[in-house]
């Protein structure tokens, strides 16, 4: 039987290929996506972690997201803060999604207190030296054919020098003087959300108690930084699970439709084939298996090509976006794998179905 399918298979090349492309693609349309977007939360996570801080204070009705919800709060907050017992260390910062170019969030932050929550580790460079100065990670600095100390960058339509560049996963990839990315946005004396580094971890809940217990901070958002990340899954994000849905439907499709128009075609070219195994003997069971092991044997071709063009992706998208997180799991290449199989079975079964049901008398008389 192994080889009646793999005679069959090889017996149209082309439309062999064409097959095994069109499960590929449907493979890396799942995978793509999925590690595009697993790897934008799990990216942020770690940089956050990163931050030092295990406290994080954001205004009321603020998203759990940073970078969307610009600076609604006076930064003398965190004069306020500081007072509070078992408070350490307070950071007020500024974070600004941007769209010019590429989405990404600028940071507007306090350097000595935001230094203080875990130092930069500076691979060249210095601390902001003026207002116009700016902080990029060793990601950026490699992106668009590298950056360097004393280069001259564009954020929100103003000119920056970048004044140092520091290890990746301190939270942003671009920091700037927190007066400054205010007052581009038309709040100078203005911050995001707080940072906070307490004493001790077993006082977190003493300091979220105090926050809320304080004249004008009732209605702050407080969390720990480990509550925080608890939420930065795909699940929490908006629109995350439906886009997710939507791309899979249409892959399962395109696979359904490929397996389905190859196998109803060579079906349909080998009836007299199929009336010889009929006349010698051959069960509806036998001709369905025989048919169903083709389209697997095509699938799993395809699944093979789409993991590999996946991980060549993978290392195309490192080199030519270094600060893009592409997180391909072993999880999701089983969920793929999954996937395309089961749409490649779909496929199959009406043309194995079509081939089981042919009378033997009518299928040797076909021309």
């Amino acid at each position: 039987m192994n080889k009646l399918v793999l005679g069959n298979i090889l017996h149209r090349p082309v439309r062999t290929i064409i097959s095994v492309f069109a499960v590929a693609i449907e493979v890396i349309m799942i995978l793509s996506i999925v590690a595009i977007m697993v790897g934008m939360v799990n990216d942020q996570k770690t940089r956050i972690g990163g931050i030092g801080a295990d406290i994080i204070v954001q205004p009321p009705n603020a998203s759990f997201l940073s970078g969307v919800s610009g600076a609604p709060v006076p930064a003398k907050i965190a004069s306020v803060l500081r007072k509070l017992p078992h408070v350490a260390v307070v950071a007020p910062v500024i974070t600004d999604l941007s769209t010019a170019g590429s989405v990404e969030t600028i940071w507007g932050i306090d350097y000595q207190s935001y230094n203080a929550l875990r130092p930069f580790t500076f691979l060249s460079g210095t601390p902001f030296t003026g207002p116009w100065d700016v902080i990029v990670d060793d990601f950026f600095a490699r992106s668009d054919h590298g950056h360097h100390v004393g280069d001259v960058i564009q954020i929100k339509g103003h000119p920056f020098r970048i004044c140092g560049i520091v290890e990746h996963g301190k939270g942003g990839r671009k920091f700037v003087p927190i007066r400054t990315l205010g007052g581009l946005m038309g709040n100078p004396d203005n911050a995001s959300l707080f940072y906070i580094r307490s004493d001790n971890l077993k006082n977190q809940q003493a300091i979220i108690d105090e926050i809320h217990s304080t004249l004008g901070l009732e209605q702050y958002q407080v969390q720990t930084l480990e509550a925080w990340m608890s939420m930065m899954t795909p699940a929490h994000l908006p629109g995350f699970n439906i886009a997710l849905n939507v791309v899979i439907s249409i892959a399962v499709i395109v696979g359904f439709l490929v397996i389905f128009q190859s196998l109803y075609t060579a079906v349909m070219e080998r009836t007299r084939e199929i009336g010889i195994l009929k006349s010698l003997g051959a069960s509806k069971p036998y001709i369905v298996n025989v048919v169903l092991r083709e389209a697997l044997l095509v699938a799993l071709a395809g699944i093979v090509l789409g993991i590999v063009c996946t991980q060549l992706l993978k290392l195309g998208i490192s080199v030519r976006f270094p600060t893009m997180s592409f997180q391909v799991t072993n999880d999701w290449r089983l969920r793929g794998t999954i996937i395309a199989l089961v749409g490649a079975v779909l496929g199959a079964l009406y043309p194995a179905w079509k081939a089981a049901s042919k009378d033997p008398i009518d299928a040797l008389a076909y021309e």
